[in-house]
């Protein structure tokens, strides 16, 4: 699991690095400017080796770009509109909490940390990221499952003599090699039971 540490405070970075290092969450990548942090996003494309980002955490309060303009940019951006972001600042105002929300933010941690507060918030975001990421997998899966399963019932024409089967283009297969190009089936030599007890009433009066 990676985390993206995002606050111009050398100090602030270092303490939220210290209690995620001991809580065993070692993969962090800090940074002092919301511009490097989109930066970072910009290459992550040319690096493929780099580990993708599964968490930000973002100051509000940064000279340039801020928080929250930065958290607009990144929830923007397709390629990293999926990462959850929480927010790290002493505004915790319900105004400002507002803005947090509304720019894309899923949760904020007040400042000072506490070691307590950011692993309990991190463990659960983490844990709901794996959540749906498994869930999209699962329904990626199916959604290939049902296009295969349409492409089957589209070709039905069976020859009724060889038993050969029409496929999508046209030509005319037979069963291994239809099988063999639209699934993931393995074709082999083995024999069901009934071929099987044929075969053997074929040797014996052989």
């Amino acid at each position: 699991m990676s985390i993206l540490i995002v606050d111009d405070s050398p100090m602030d970075r270092s303490l939220v690095e210290g209690i995620l290092h001991r809580a065993g969450y070692s993969d962090t990548i800090g940074v002092e400017s919301a511009e490097i942090a989109y930066q970072y996003f910009e290459e992550e494309g040319l690096h493929p080796e780099r580990s993708p980002i599964d968490l930000i955490l973002m100051d509000i309060m940064m000279p340039g770009i801020n928080g929250l303009e930065a958290c607009q940019l990144i929830k923007a951006d397709p390629r990293s509109a999926d990462i959850p972001l929480v927010m790290v600042t002493a505004n915790t105002d319900a105004e400002s909490l507002r803005q947090a929300f509304a720019a894309g933010a899923i949760d904020y941690i007040r400042k000072p940390v506490l070691a307590v507060e950011l692993i309990a918030r991190v463990c659960t975001i983490l844990t709901m990221k794996a959540e749906m990421t498994m869930r999209k997998r699962r329904e990626r899966d199916l959604e290939e499952a049902m296009r295969e399963l349409k492409a089957l019932r589209g070709c039905t024409p069976i020859c009724a003599s060889c038993k050969r089967i029409q496929a999508p283009g046209g030509k005319w297969e037979t069963l291994e090699e239809f099988v063999r190009a639209h699934s993931d089936l393995r074709v082999d030599g083995t024999l069901c039971q009934y071929c099987l007890e044929g075969w053997r009433k074929n040797q014996a009066a052989a």
